[in-house]
């Protein structure tokens, strides 16, 4: 029952981001590209990565866009999909007016979140719909009412697909968080000043931060 927590949350992350008016954004791990082709829609030019061939393969042939040649800045497919680690990927400097990283960053250092954060143009949003550990009462709370809200969910997902012939999109490789919340919001209050953490249902975190002007 493909129920994806992530896609739960596009409509939340682009009111956080607002509409594009020619904005650059990057996508980080990108998966298959749904929520590229959202920022896409929302008026924003796309570059979006993510380490697996797999998925870049069936995202862009979800978007009709070939092998993603083009330059990102209108001048080919938008979005631009790339296989690339972000860990290591040059991300050119004050250039992007969106960064956006669903369910990727515990895949890598959070400390990574410095280099998006250097790729941001001046007054430019970083959003991270995160996963972390359970750690407290206050998790376990929360996870008693997202358990029967998940199947729910998952149920009438299902439903709908079955009825619409909908097929089930290749899934991105998995790994398990290791980083608390307590320490991601340490961790970004020195990386990140003035961002906000918050915990969301479905065993996620929305952190947002602007970049100074």
């Amino acid at each position: 029952m493909p129920f994806d927590h992530n896609d739960h949350y596009h409509r939340l992350l682009l009111r956080t981001i607002g509409r594009g008016t020619g904005g650059r954004a990057l996508d980080v791990g990108c998966g298959t590209g749904r929520f590229a082709r959202r920022l896409a829609a929302a008026g924003y030019t796309v570059d979006a990565i993510d380490p697996s061939a797999e998925v870049i393969a069936e995202a862009r042939a979800a978007s009709g866009t070939g092998d993603g040649n083009g330059n990102g800045d209108g001048d080919g497919p938008n979005p631009r999909y790339r296989q690339a680690d972000i860990t290591t990927t040059a991300l050119p400097a004050g250039h992007y007016d969106v960064i956006t990283a669903l369910a990727s960053i515990h895949h890598v250092p959070f400390a990574t979140v410095a280099r998006l954060r250097d790729a941001l143009a001046p007054g430019g949003t970083l959003v991270i719909l995160g996963c972390a550990p359970e750690s407290g009462p206050v998790d376990l709370l929360r996870t008693a009412v997202a358990v029967p809200a998940n199947a729910v969910a998952r149920l009438a997902v299902w439903t709908r697909d079955r009825a619409t012939g909908q097929q089930v999109p290749a899934k991105p490789p998995v790994a398990e968080p290791t980083l608390p919340l307590p320490a991601i919001r340490r961790q970004a209050a020195t990386l990140l000043p003035g961002a906000t953490v918050r915990r969301k249902l479905f065993w996620r975190y929305l952190l947002v931060y602007r970049h100074p002007r």
